[in-house]
């Protein structure tokens, strides 16, 4: 279909127009929507409830103990290893 004259005689305001004005209101206008976005994607947001952040918990104590038995159990055998080596048994 062709273009109407409204169309094409308005162009340069209807650009203006969409692009938002003179920078400082384009600047105000970026930070509003990135203010909405944030709040849009917090209201996502499900938290947990009292019993699995227990849950959670407990499982996060539980693998760093886990890990440090682990990280501890290799030090001292590295460590009587080493002294082994190097201090002749």
């Amino acid at each position: 279909m062709a273009e109407s004259s409204t169309t094409r005689s308005g162009g340069r305001a209807a650009q203006k127009q969409a692009t938002g004005g003179n920078p400082v209101s384009r600047l105000f206008g970026a930070l509003a929507l990135f203010v909405r976005q944030i709040l849009d994607e917090l209201r996502k947001v499900v938290r947990p409830t009292g019993r699995e952040l227990l849950n959670y918990t407990v499982v996060v104590i539980l693998f760093v103990v886990v890990i440090m038995a682990i990280v501890a159990g290799l030090d001292v055998l590295l460590n009587r290893l080493v002294l082994f080596v190097f201090a002749g048994g």
